[in-house]
């Protein structure tokens, strides 16, 4: 809650150079006064257009006016404090216990010991653990728990199948002999019936599913702090089979997250990779990949002919990678709902949901933080700044100006049609995040679209690609002058379906832009030379 404060008219006289006639600034001023008082002063003289001359005055004017109603506002709210506590109307103890609240969470001297979170234990152990011989074990463990969700989910669907086959078939022949013996009444009390057998069904099944989730990972960290305890004690190489509980195994699916292998032959896949140093003194050197694929690629597991098959690179480089200040990040369009089931962002909580997850919250629960974040976002902006014609036509490009708009925040979508300056920014803002969160490994859409359309252009893609080419140039050239994680590997990724003249150009585009360092190669004179006097 916010501090009460009182509204004080600040008025400042001054006479022209010339003429010696009088003028009158009257300002009101908020007290306390938040903001800083010299800026307050420039602010009236841009404002209004007054003399540089009186600067000095109006600085010193307005510094003791508002030193002046400082006072005599915390004296009269002092005042009021002691009249109330000498009347009996404050509660002591919860004063008493607030004050020391605060010095707990403000003063390190008087802080509570904090101690090491469950969570920061795992990851040390984890992160211990995958850097030694306990790597394939592991990695083994987490397949097995990730196929039971793999299988149970695959019931469930064709469980799921099944009843809307069967309640289609119900309602066709209910509606075929309508005239005969059904009714309006009957079809739709049957509608009615149908929809509380599958709200039923849904509800077993997200159950069991949750229940199985949860049991994986009790038992899954449960084992791995078990198996940290027993490396230390021991000091000897932990054994290939792994301590899983047995869990119950479904059947028909050999794979952990499947992949259909036609999917992935069905477009050319096209890469070039370039080395290049940027910065004006300290030059540092990043690895620049241009590619096409599907995003959603680099969020799956291609699934293995058996169970006993070697864990897959992806897996392999997820696991070493985590815990790490080496990170990986990828960025992801979402849809205009975020967290609908529409889109891309449905088919990212299908892969999602799809597995076991040992080391993060659920897919929903990150969803939902980032549905809050974004609240709180837009209620800072809107309090705390006034937006100008320009701020006006990008938020209505990118909220709902109605009341349901922080309901369903909209971020970098349908971009072909939109403003890009937004996006922009928003590019700069993943730079920034990934720079101050060790991630060093960035995969960014080059177009900022996942899908190639007939609107798409050859002119429309290859301006598209120069101007995220050269702002994502600049934005980094930024960010390593704070200092942070240093982006070693950027990837551009370019939609499936492009053809490879559109490729090859984006391609050839890619190094003029970001001038990749050549060797310099000399040739050596046969003879020497005799210089000319």
């Amino acid at each position: 809650m916010e501090e009460d404060c009182i509204e004080k008219i600040f008025q400042f006289k001054f006479p022209t150079c010339t003429t010696n006639q009088e003028y009158s600034l009257e300002v009101p001023v908020k007290i306390p006064f938040q903001g800083s008082i010299k800026e307050l002063v420039h602010r009236l003289i841009s404002s209004f257009k007054l003399p540089c001359y009186v600067q000095t005055d109006l600085l010193s004017s307005l510094e003791s006016a508002v030193k002046k109603w400082t006072l005599e506002y915390q004296d009269r709210k002092s005042e009021k404090i002691i009249n109330a506590a000498k009347q009996g109307e404050l509660d002591v103890e919860d004063i008493i216990k607030n004050w020391e609240k605060i010095y707990k969470q403000k003063t390190a001297e008087y802080a509570e010991p904090i101690g090491t979170t469950d969570e920061e234990l795992f990851a040390v152990a984890y992160h211990r653990l995958v850097h030694s011989p306990s790597l394939e074990p592991i990695l083994q463990a987490e397949h097995k728990f990730g196929k039971a969700v793999t299988d149970i989910i695959k019931m469930r669907d064709k469980e799921y199948d099944q009843l809307t086959q069967k309640q289609t078939e119900e309602m066709r022949v209910a509606v075929e002999t309508l005239e005969t013996g059904s009714t309006e009444k009957s079809i739709n009390n049957m509608a009615g019936r149908h929809f509380e057998e599958q709200s039923l069904m849904q509800g077993q099944w997200c159950s069991k599913i949750d229940s199985l989730k949860l049991e994986q990972r009790r038992h899954y960290r449960n084992w791995i702090m078990r198996l940290l305890e027993e490396q230390q004690t021991n000091m000897l190489p932990t054994p290939v089979e792994s301590p899983t509980v047995p869990l119950p195994l479904g059947s028909g699916c050999d794979g952990f997250v499947i992949i259909d292998e036609k999917s992935l032959t069905e477009y050319q896949q096209l890469e070039e990779s370039f080395t290049i140093h940027l910065g004006s003194q300290m030059k540092q050197m990043h690895n620049i990949r241009i590619l096409t694929g599907d995003v959603l690629d680099f969020c799956r597991t291609k699934h293995s002919d058996s169970e006993s098959a070697d864990p897959t690179p992806q897996r392999l480089q997820t696991a070493l990678g985590l815990y790490s200040n080496d990170l990986c990040g990828l960025v992801l369009l979402s849809d205009n709902n975020l967290g609908s089931y529409s889109g891309t962002t449905k088919e990212l909580i299908s892969i999602s949901q799809s597995t076991s997850e040992f080391h993060f919250p659920s897919i929903d629960e990150q969803l939902e933080k980032i549905r809050e974040d974004v609240k709180d976002a837009i209620a800072w902006r809107q309090t705390h700044h006034k937006e100008d014609d320009l701020q006006k036509e990008l938020k209505n490009n990118f909220i709902n100006s109605s009341s349901s708009h922080l309901e369903n925040p909209k971020h970098l979508l349908k971009l072909y049609k939109l403003e890009i300056h937004p996006a922009i920014l928003g590019l700069r803002n993943i730079l920034k995040t990934a720079c101050c969160n060790d991630v060093t490994t960035l995969t960014i859409p080059v177009l900022l679209v996942h899908e190639m359309t007939e609107d798409m252009t050859v002119a429309w893609c290859t301006k598209r690609a120069e101007l995220v080419f050269k702002c994502v140039k600049g934005f980094m050239i930024e960010m390593a002058s704070w200092g942070g994680a240093e982006l070693k590997n950027l990837q551009f990724l370019v939609p499936k379906g492009m053809s490879e003249e559109v490729f090859g150009t984006l391609a050839t585009m890619l190094p003029s832009i970001f001038r990749v360092s050549n060797p310099l190669v000399f040739k050596a004179s046969s003879t020497p030379q005799t210089p000319k006097k």
